[in-house]
């Protein structure tokens, strides 16, 4: 990175499911095209036209263990028994090069995050209510009622996670909301902080 180039934005978008956070994320990516997708490692099996290095990293559970205790990982988690994780490198190559990364992941993983790399932006993605939210999760008609009642339970839990973040949005519509989490993106590229090494070419 050269001395006068801003370094890139890592954000992440989260929420409860059901918030709608996945529709934002792919809206986003369209408003903003620039924005860097992270390519996640994982220890399951790839899936029909899944490509190495594209979709996912595919690695073994010994591999993926490996890079853990080596610390190589921005987040990681366990689902139904295979394990899910961002690899550090890749994301820190890219934002060193002034580009920006969009993470759309859980509340789980956007605390590892931010633990690990304070200066990222963590934007909660609400939904308008919690009887809407319960609507959203049994409109998917792919779950079972236990399962359901599961993730409604989890869901207020994580509902009460909010303060943990940068920003908060809510998603009553789906447009208005990409748009706002764009200004947020365009807001904090304009950070003061963010562009000291700018300012300070420019007073030498």
């Amino acid at each position: 990175m050269s001395n006068n180039q801003k370094k890139g934005l890592l954000v992440v978008i989260s929420g409860p499911s059901g918030a709608g956070k996945g529709t934002i994320h792919a809206g986003v990516l369209q408003k903003l095209p620039s924005l860097k997708k992270s390519i996640s490692v994982t220890t399951r099996q790839p899936r029909k036209g899944e490509e190495e290095g594209v979709h996912y990293y595919f690695r073994t559970v010994e591999q993926y263990m490996q890079m853990k205790q080596n610390g190589e990982f921005l987040e990681t988690a366990e689902v139904y028994k295979n394990y899910y994780g961002t690899p550090k490198a890749p994301v820190m190559k890219i934002l060193e090069k002034g580009e920006d990364v969009i993470f759309e992941i859980d509340i789980c993983g956007a605390r590892q995050i931010k633990q690990i790399y304070p200066e990222s932006v963590l934007i909660f993605i609400m939904p308008p209510s919690f009887e809407v939210l319960e609507k959203r999760l049994r409109g998917r008609a792919t779950d079972a009622e236990d399962v359901i009642l599961r993730r409604l339970a989890e869901s207020k839990k994580e509902l009460a996670t909010y303060k943990e973040f940068d920003y908060f949005v809510v998603n009553d519509e789906i447009n208005t909301s990409v748009e706002n989490v764009v200004s947020i993106i365009k807001s904090e590229k304009c950070r003061v902080e963010r562009n000291d090494a700018f300012i300070n070419e420019l007073l030498k």
